[in-house]
């Protein structure tokens, strides 16, 4: 008879699905009231008691098979066909986008307020009124659902009941929601027997309904085109995500307020200029219709920022975008934040000693300490270990190239003799360089090279030639360099700092050289900012310099190969038109 009772498919044995709980006590009675009466023997007994067992073993059977064909709430497998049964569904509703819902509670303060509630204990007098995205939904019979809200990165259980419920549309009331939507409860709260803190709503209502089948809660977002794409989308499945830019927000504070607690003026500069100065960079060009006039996106704030210095601004930062039109790589985004900030009467061995200290602070309160595991090759590979403590190493520019290539290379680095050895070093190492092969470019690429690819914990490159930093005050004792350090970590340049060139003859020369190089072919060289060279004869003081790239460090402390993972909405390739798309029109109304 148990066996008889369980489905089976032609020629096969089948596997019934799980029993539901109400059906397994009288499955087993049945089973043990046959086991007994075939054990006593005695025959009137052993009829009465098997026929017994067979009528309760045919209506439990029955019971158990229309249980496991009843339909499951699932989602629908086309998202088209869901969107637009959905749509039809919600245009029934009298109100589908209230205007608002008074909230007086955050998820996050009940989980910190209630937190030691004991396990199965409800305080009927603490009510609030919260808000949030349900994550999941569950069904338990008729009269009880389950529903994880989520709401600015916590997440809280529901447990809705009929017996608690104002109002009897209770079924009603909960066929409507979907994995997805937004919507408000207003409730007690307590914890439930297995120790989940929960709202025992007395009334919810649909805010804001979503047409579209989310992802599944166990497969995720995956799909890297869609999560940078619909980064609203991965922001609701992905937790991590949030993780990340929470880290971002806490580092670019974290800068702000040493800064300022330093005696800094944070700044806005123009974004857009008649030139484009600052860095060696190509800019975006685009059009002022009102003067017919071109104009430059700023590749970097730092010219303007000096003209503040000039005018008495003596300690000056700026935290904001840059745009450059090159490359897009896992290091590379067309636009991109920095800081710069500009200190009068200072040099680059104060602000090296600055960046030190800011650094490997931020690195200890962020990660708790100086030392964190880095996957450069993303998280499937092996990972490194990288360490902030300070002291960092100081590593001569030429002197480390001449080293580990077994070279004297001439320190007039603006003549045709030092570009020729230049270039012949890189041709001997196989070293790839595009045209035009300047004196700058060859340094650059011989320095990724010789150092920039062996270093792995924060190292200081210092005493760049004077051709490649054009801004940079001449070195003090060395010939041909400057007073520039670029800090490097994991091979990734993070900070480039120097004291300030001042002098307005040796930046026009400068600016000068930059200008014959673009002639030559090189569209990232500077152009002659006449406009800045007229401000630096009022008077630049002695002043240090320093810029660091807000997207790279945060690639580093959040563990993010790829600049797109910290950047919200990164620069992507534009997708063909959809054959057809959705109108508005189409969605559900608000009041009906």
């Amino acid at each position: 008879l148990h066996l008889a009772a369980r489905p089976r498919a032609p020629f096969q044995r089948a596997t019934p699905p799980a029993m539901p709980p109400r059906l397994r006590a009288p499955y087993l009675a049945c089973w043990m009231l046959g086991a007994l009466c075939w054990r006593l023997k005695p025959r009137p007994l052993l009829v009465s008691g098997l026929g017994y067992a067979a009528r309760r073993l045919h209506r439990t059977s029955a019971l158990y098979r229309a249980a496991a064909a009843a339909p499951v709430e699932k989602q629908e497998v086309d998202p088209t066909a869901y969107r637009e049964n959905r749509i039809r569904s919600l245009k029934e509703l009298p109100e589908v986008y209230p205007h608002v819902w008074p909230v007086d509670a955050t998820v996050a303060e009940l989980i910190k307020r209630f937190g030691d509630l004991p396990d199965g204990e409800r305080d009927e007098a603490a009510v609030f009124t919260i808000a949030g995205r349900v994550k999941s939904k569950r069904t338990s019979g008729a009269k009880l659902r389950f529903y994880d809200l989520v709401s600015d990165g916590s997440q809280i259980q529901l447990m809705c009941s009929q017996q608690t419920h104002e109002g009897d549309d209770f079924a009603e009331v909960h066929d409507i929601f979907q994995r997805g939507d937004i919507i408000g409860v207003r409730g007690c709260i307590g914890r439930s027997k297995r120790g989940e803190l929960s709202i025992f709503p007395s009334s919810v209502k649909l805010l804001s309904p979503c047409l579209h089948m989310l992802p599944s809660d166990y497969s995720g977002l995956k799909d890297q085109e869609t999560r940078y794409r619909k980064r609203y989308l991965d922001l609701m499945i992905n937790e991590d995500v949030r993780k990340t830019f929470v880290m971002r927000s806490q580092i670019v504070s974290f800068i702000r307020d040493y800064l300022i607690t330093r005696n800094f003026l944070e700044v806005e500069t123009p974004m857009m200029n008649t030139l484009h100065g600052g860095a060696s960079a190509r800019p975006f060009i685009t059009h002022l219709n009102e003067l017919d006039l071109k104009l430059n996106m700023r590749v970097a704030p730092e010219l303007y920022l000096k003209m503040l210095v000039i005018g008495g601004v003596d300690r000056v930062f700026e935290i904001g975008r840059n745009f450059r039109n090159e490359g897009i790589d896992l290091t590379h985004n067309p636009e991109f934040t920095s800081c710069e900030f500009y200190m009068a009467y200072a040099d680059y061995n104060q602000l090296m000693d600055m960046t030190e200290d800011m650094l490997s602070n931020m690195v200890m309160k962020l990660k708790c300490s100086h030392q964190f595991e880095y996957h450069p090759d993303g998280p499937e590979k092996d990972p490194i270990t990288v360490d902030f403590s300070a002291p960092w190493p100081r590593i001569s520019m030429v002197e480390e190239i001449e080293k580990q290539a077994g070279v004297t290379l001439p320190r007039d680095f603006a003549s045709e003799e030092a570009r020729q050895a230049l270039d012949d070093l890189a041709k001997s190492h196989k070293i790839d360089c595009p045209t035009p092969r300047t004196a700058a470019r060859l340094l650059d690429k011989l320095c990724g090279h010789f150092i920039e690819d062996r270093i792995v914990n924060p190292t200081f490159i210092v005493e760049h030639p004077q051709i490649m930093s054009p801004l940079a005050k001449w070195h003090r004792t060395k010939p041909g360099l400057t007073e520039r350090f670029e800090l490097f970590v994991n091979g990734r340049e993070l900070c480039n700092a120097y004291t300030e060139l001042n002098d307005p003859e040796r930046q026009l020369a400068c600016f000068q050289d930059q200008a014959r190089a673009k002639d030559a072919g090189d569209d990232e060289a500077q152009v002659v900012d006449y406009g800045y060279v007229t401000a630096l004869e009022y008077g630049l003081p002695p002043t240090g310099g320093w810029g660091l790239g807000v997207d790279r460090l945060v690639m580093l402390l959040a563990d993010k190969h790829n600049i797109k993972e910290v950047i919200l909405f990164p620069m992507m390739k534009p997708q063909a038109a959809p054959a057809k798309e959705p109108s508005a029109s189409a969605g559900p109304s608000g009041d009906r």
